[in-house]
């Protein structure tokens, strides 16, 4: 199985702090060393990192675990491949086009009989179970919303009854976004965590780092980070159940 991190802040917040954490798991304290990837948004545009090789010797790793890239949402993805083979076109991040806004996606778990996902404008450029299922998604809501409503709370809540009908055919743990929201759908694992004032310390489990929010933060900020497993050991996580599902924006949950 692959893992996944997510975060959604009220204002432009760097994701170091967790980043680094994540990519120990791709490879060092866990077996997920088949790629990685990690998009930002930054306004309209988004700014995407992938790499096939393990996140613990990524040089591309390192580089963005150094630099402070400030974003309002963002989703990684650490991969344990089981369905098609390591290369960059199957590497997630997954990002389309739709109504003008960039949508990422990525996926944890596998499917089974998945090939009877039909896409018509989506297209898959590699050969996941993964992929094609953002495609499918992505069809789906072209083909009930040609148009970009107003209300976008509507179309990620039918993105999250799409999860319920790819539950059906396996493990499926989503993150995708579009920037302005971002929705976790659980099948066995995920989790998530709030962080606003009054801040504290928190501590990796995967790394030897410590860091001091209250020093980092301003008391108005809210910063919401989704994660397969908890990343540190010292808060108190909010644990996904099985078909449930989590909005966020701007860092609260909604």
């Amino acid at each position: 199985m692959c893992e996944l991190l997510g975060m959604s802040a009220n204002v432009p917040t760097d994701i170091c702090f967790s980043f680094s954490g994540l990519l120990e798991r791709g490879g060092n304290t866990g077996p997920h060393k088949d790629g990685w990837g990690i998009t930002f948004y930054e306004g309209k545009g988004c700014r995407t990192f992938k790499d096939p090789e393990p996140s613990c010797q990524s040089e591309i790793a390192k580089l963005v675990k150094a630099y402070p890239i400030k974003s309002v949402s963002v989703i990684s993805h650490i991969r344990q491949g089981n369905r098609g083979r390591t290369c960059l076109e199957n590497t997630h991040p997954f990002t389309r086009e739709l109504w003008g806004r960039e949508i990422t996606y990525a996926h944890n778990g596998q499917l089974s009989d998945y090939k009877d996902l039909k896409t018509d404008f989506y297209r898959p450029v590699g050969n996941t179970d993964s992929e094609l299922a953002f495609c499918w998604i992505l069809d789906k809501v072209r083909e009930k919303y040609p148009n970009r409503p107003s209300n976008m709370v509507s179309v990620f809540r039918y993105i999250a009854k799409l999860g319920h009908t790819l539950r059906e055919k396996g493990v499926f743990n989503m993150l995708i976004t579009d920037g302005i929201y971002v929705l976790a759908y659980c099948t066995n694992n995920l989790h998530w965590i709030t962080r606003r004032a009054p801040f504290g310390k928190a501590t990796l489990i995967d790394a030897d780092m410590v860091v001091d929010f209250q020093k980092e933060t301003t008391p108005d900020d809210v910063v919401t980070v989704i994660a397969t497993r908890p990343l540190t050991n010292d808060e108190q996580w909010q644990k996904l159940q099985p078909g449930e599902f989590a909005l966020f924006k701007l860092g609260e949950k909604v």
